[in-house]
């Protein structure tokens, strides 16, 4: 059941990220999800010992977490396109 939520929530977050950094159009559910899970991992390492909280990964669902998972999200977002397009946008 965990799996299922941290899909789901992964999911939610990769598409917020995709429309704040305006990527939407060019993704799918999958690749959302992607984004999302791949986000948190970003997130836990680069951000949540900054914050002292932990990720989506770690099966912490509080708002805090919920942040940084979004937080690395972004991050990862911004990096993909800098290799495409030569800028983050």
């Amino acid at each position: 059941m965990n799996f299922i939520i941290w899909i789901v929530v992964g999911g939610i977050l990769g598409w917020i990220a995709s429309m704040i950094m305006k990527t939407d159009a060019q993704q799918g559910m999958i690749l959302n999800i992607v984004v999302g899970i791949v986000g948190a991992l970003v997130g836990g390492w680069l951000l949540a010992p900054l914050f002292g909280t932990g990720t989506i990964n770690q099966n912490d669902f509080s708002i805090g977490s919920l942040l940084v998972s979004l937080l690395g999200a972004v991050i990862l977002l911004a990096i993909v396109n800098l290799f495409r397009r030569g800028s983050p946008r």
